[in-house]
């Protein structure tokens, strides 16, 4: 070849590293199949045959999501294997409070310089949560960007569509007086509130990611890294045979301001702080950054990553479900009448 000849890899943009890494994540992919799929990756688009028989009046659901700041843990701990199942959860999470099941997924990938190996543990937690989520990863994109993105780095973004009936679509205009609420645990900060968090352990309180803090079994920064949990299927589970009314993914805004995404005007739900059992991560935030509780309910999930609205005299025994389906819940409240019209949330 010709010395003086530029090629695109001189450029910082290697597709013969885009090739391998395609051909690495390929049984990933694969063992996220479900019959619909009709395609291999690698082709201009993943075809999927939706099965709208199934469905009286078929209605698709999307949502899109990233991971955030909290990739910044994956690049300081360089582990990367996680974080696609926070990826995945952002969006299904999403859908599943309106009722629909996932159905595939696709995701974005963007990077200074592609290594297929690390890129390939990335795409190790897409296939895993697409599992844990019941959805088909049918498709993505990986953009090597050499000056936008430094070498090291990389970013993340996710896209899902499902379906669920018509006449089954959950989105809390039934919701009424004496209503109760029950909390599904979260693990842990799941994706959000990540810039307030890594500036109260790393630069408040000084500690490096790979310090540990008393009372945890592992460093702050692997603790951070929990990925976030995935309701798809225990969400399936409960509405088969009960009465949800209303369901909302605690993700930045927290309690305050996800709940009263789904409950009717003049609605206010009554929550009570010491209803449900808070991991230790989020009281060794509040003490190291000197956080006030409003600040705390309105920036992290605080220990509950799924809210559910439903009709009091079913309250009791969708708790025992929740435990039999290995879930750690508590019934956190009830829904009140409110004199203004925006529907609000009332910690007791």
């Amino acid at each position: 070849m010709d010395k003086n000849k530029v090629t695109y890899k001189d450029a910082g943009v290697d597709i013969d590293a885009g090739n391998r890494f395609v051909d690495m994540i390929k049984p990933l992919v694969k063992a996220t199949s479900r019959p619909e799929v009709l395609t291999d990756i690698g082709g201009f688009g993943g075809l999927f045959s939706f099965h709208a028989d199934k469905y009286k009046k078929p209605t698709l659901v999307s949502s899109t999501d990233g991971v955030g700041t909290k990739l910044k843990l994956a690049f300081m701990l360089d582990k990367h294997d996680t974080v696609g199942i926070d990826l995945v959860a952002m969006c299904v999470n999403d859908i599943i409070v309106q009722g629909a099941e996932p159905l595939f997924f696709l995701d974005y990938m963007a990077t200074g310089k592609l290594s297929p190996e690390k890129a390939t543990e990335v795409v190790k937690g897409i296939s895993e949560g697409c599992i844990q989520a019941g959805c088909a990863l049918v498709g993505g994109e990986t953009a090597e960007m050499p000056g936008f993105y430094s070498e090291s780095e990389y970013d993340l973004a996710g896209f899902t569509v499902g379906a669920v009936d018509n006449d089954n679509i959950i989105d809390g205009s039934s919701i009424t007086v004496g209503d109760k609420i029950i909390g599904i645990a979260s693990n842990g900060l799941h994706s959000n509130g990540f810039s307030l968090a890594r500036k109260v352990f790393f630069e408040i309180m000084g500690l490096q990611p790979t310090d540990t803090i008393d009372g945890f079994e592992q460093s702050i920064g692997m603790e951070l890294l929990t990925p976030t949990r995935i309701y798809v299927k225990t969400i399936l589970n409960l509405i088969r045979d009960f009465e949800i009314k209303g369901m909302a993914h605690i993700t930045g805004g927290g309690l305050l301001e996800n709940v009263p995404r789904v409950m009717p005007r003049h609605c206010q739900a009554a929550i009570k702080r010491d209803s449900w059992e808070k991991p230790p991560i989020f009281e060794a935030l509040q003490q190291g950054g000197d956080i006030d509780d409003t600040e705390m309910h309105r920036t992290f999930n605080n220990g509950l990553g799924m809210v559910l609205i439903v009709p009091s005299s079913q309250c009791e025994d969708i708790l025992i479900r929740l435990s039999g389906l290995n879930e750690s819940a508590w019934e956190i409240g009830t829904i009140e009448k409110s004199a203004d019209e925006a529907p609000s949330v009332k910690l007791v």
